[in-house]
C-alpha cells in the first residue's frame, strides 16, 4: 500500500476513535509524574468479589499507587490535567445499558468512588531521529509512516472505592460490555462515537482484570481501541489505548499489558 493510501486510510479510520481519546486525554499537565491470579475468571468475566469489603485507598494512597515515570520501560507518564476531565452527566448514550462501558472510556469514576487520578502512558517515538513525523508523513514510504505512528497512547484511570462499590463497579462494566457487545454511540461535548462491535481479550492481574477490543467507525472506515479493567480490592483501573497506525490495518494493535501489569504491581 502506498504512503499516501496508508495516511488517507489511517486518518479517515481514527477519526472517531481520535476524538474519543483527545477528550479523554486532551490536555495534560507539563510535569511528569515523579514520584497466583486465575486466568479463566479473568478471561472469562468471573467475580472474584471480596466477601467483606474492601478498604479504600485515601487520595494520598492512591496517588502514590499511580503510575510514574520510569514505571513502564521505553514510555513517557504524564499525570493529566482540567483539560482531560470529563463530568459523568458529560457522558451520553443512546443506550443507557452501555453508559459503563462509555465512563470507563472516559475515565469517570462509577457511585461510591472516593477518589480519582488519571495518567497519560505514550510510547516513546521509533523514528531515528533523522526524520520529522511531519516529514515521514509528506513522505512516499510506507513503511516509514506505518513506524512513525506506531505509538500507543493510554489512558489511565485509577479509582478508589468504598466497600463492594469496586466489585460492584468491575461487575457493572462487565455486564454492560456484554450488553453492548453489538455497538452503540457515545457522545462527549457534541462529538459522536460510533462504536460498532465489543470483543473480549483475554487478560490477567488483580483480583480480576478483563479487556475488550472496541471497534469505532467513521465515514465507513473502521479503527480498533482497547478498553481493559483491573480491580485490586477497592481499587478499580481502566486503561483505554490507541495506536493511529493500526488504523490503516497494517499493524497489529496490542493490549497495553505492560501498562496494566505495571499499574497491578504498584496496586499489589
Amino acid at each position: 500500500m502506498r504512503a499516501t493510501a496508508v495516511r488517507r486510510t489511517a486518518l479517515a479510520a481514527s477519526a472517531a476513535a481520535l476524538a474519543l481519546l483527545a477528550t479523554a486525554c486532551g490536555g495534560s499537565s507539563d510535569a511528569d509524574a515523579k514520584d497466583g491470579k486465575d486466568e479463566k475468571g479473568a478471561a472469562n468475566g468471573s467475580s472474584s468479589a471480596p466477601k467483606a469489603p474492601a478498604k479504600a485507598l485515601t487520595a494520598a494512597e492512591l496517588e502514590t499507587a499511580a503510575l510514574a515515570q520510569g514505571d513502564v520501560k521505553g514510555t513517557k507518564i504524564t499525570k493529566t490535567g482540567p483539560a482531560d476531565e470529563v463530568p459523568a452527566d458529560g457522558v451520553k448514550v443512546d443506550k443507557e445499558a452501555c453508559l459503563p462501558v462509555a465512563h470507563a472510556m472516559y475515565g469517570v469514576a462509577q457511585k461510591g468512588a472516593l477518589a480519582t487520578t488519571k495518567r497519560r502512558v505514550m510510547d516513546e517515538p521509533k523514528t531515528d531521529g533523522k526524520k520529522s513525523l511531519e516529514d515521514v508523513a509528506k513522505g512516499e514510504g510506507a513503511d516509514a509512516f506505518k513506524d512513525a505512528f506506531n505509538l500507543t497512547s493510554t489512558f489511565v484511570a485509577l479509582h478508589s472505592y468504598e466497600g463492594t462499590a469496586g466489585p460492584d463497579a468491575f461487575t457493572a462494566l462487565k455486564k454492560a460490555a456484554a450488553d453492548c457487545a453489538g455497538g452503540f454511540t457515545a457522545t462527549v461535548a457534541g462529538t459522536p462515537t460510533k462504536v460498532v462491535s465489543m470483543a473480549e481479550e483475554k487478560i490477567t492481574g488483580g483480583d480480576e482484570a478483563v479487556a475488550w477490543t472496541v471497534t469505532s467507525e467513521s465515514d465507513g472506515a473502521t479503527a480498533p481501541v482497547k478498553l481493559v479493567a483491573l480491580r485490586k480490592g477497592g481499587s478499580v483501573a481502566t486503561f483505554f489505548a490507541f495506536n493511529l497506525a493500526a488504523a490503516g490495518g497494517d499493524v497489529k494493535f496490542e493490549l497495553p499489558t505492560a501498562v496494566v501489569a505495571a499499574q497491578d504491581e504498584k496496586l499489589a
